[in-house]
């Protein structure tokens, strides 16, 4: 896992990444900028793995921003070589009771 999230902060890093378009529209109702995303995948952690997702190995990252706002984002590594951010958003009630915990019967 640990390689993996390694593997995601180097692309980012190097501006290797792109951004869904699901990833923009919810980064812009939830007010996140990209700095934010960028400075969360660099110093959070992974909080699920995916490993058979259906776009390719996907993890869920929480990190925290300087001002201690936390970011969830969904992310892969896209056959072209480039971290994808699937989805970001930030954790929130009904389906997170905090940043790292889910509501077990919370149903989408």
């Amino acid at each position: 896992m640990q390689d993996f999230l390694q593997q995601i902060r180097e692309r980012v890093t190097r501006k290797q990444y792109q951004i869904s378009a699901h990833a923009e529209t919810e980064r812009e109702a939830e007010g996140i900028t990209i700095s934010e995303i960028v400075e969360t995948v660099l110093t959070g952690e992974i909080l699920e793995d995916y490993p058979e997702d259906q776009r390719g190995h996907s993890c869920l990252i929480l990190g925290f921003t300087k001002s201690e706002r936390a970011i969830h984002s969904v992310r892969t590594i896209i056959p072209d070589n480039r971290a994808r951010l699937i989805t970001v958003y930030l954790p929130q009630r009904p389906k997170w009771i905090a940043p790292t915990d889910a509501r077990q019967e919370y149903v989408e």
